[in-house]
């Protein structure tokens, strides 16, 4: 019976006196989501789209938004959206778009009201594979240029989130 007691009090403690009530996570600075907005913009309007760009943090939370003179007035949430979802699924939404097709496993997705399964949007890995940031891109001709523009706003930084 002493043995049982003691047994589930060793079971009732902590496994390690180190572990902590708090999380810790990488989270970029504001010049970083920054230089890759305006890398994104540069790209697009040098292949003469207008278009918005949206960087979020590895929440979904905006960070940087810029539009170009002459894109629409939808790029803004559709911006915001395409990063929000690839953030949330950590998953492209050009890849998504394919998984989410009427009768995939995953078709349920587009019913969600926030995400947006159009390509444009990209998660931002570190070098560690740790999710920091989504970019979402809209108002080139296609979702294929909307996603061109975004790779070339994550390969502005690549060098300075890689370690």
């Amino acid at each position: 019976m002493k043995k049982l007691f003691l047994m589930s009090l060793l079971l009732a403690m902590p496994l390690k006196a180190e572990e902590s009530a708090f999380v810790e996570f990488r989270a970029l600075k504001p010049e970083i989501y920054l230089t890759m907005a305006q890398a994104a913009l540069t790209h697009c309007r040098d292949a003469g789209f207008q278009v918005g760009v949206m960087v979020t943090d590895r929440f979904g939370i905006p960070q940087i938004f810029l539009r170009d003179r002459y894109a629409g007035v939808h790029v803004f949430e559709m911006t915001e959206r395409k990063a929000w979802t690839a953030v949330t699924f950590r998953t492209s939404t050009t890849e998504l778009a394919d998984l989410t097709q009427p009768g995939m496993a995953l078709s349920g997705l587009r019913d969600l009201s926030k995400s947006v399964l159009l390509g444009g949007g990209l998660p931002v890995m570190d070098g560690d594979g740790s999710l920091v940031a989504g970019i979402g891109i809209s108002g080139a001709p296609s979702p294929e240029e909307d996603e061109a523009c975004a790779i070339a706003g994550i390969e502005a930084i690549e060098d300075e989130i890689a370690f």
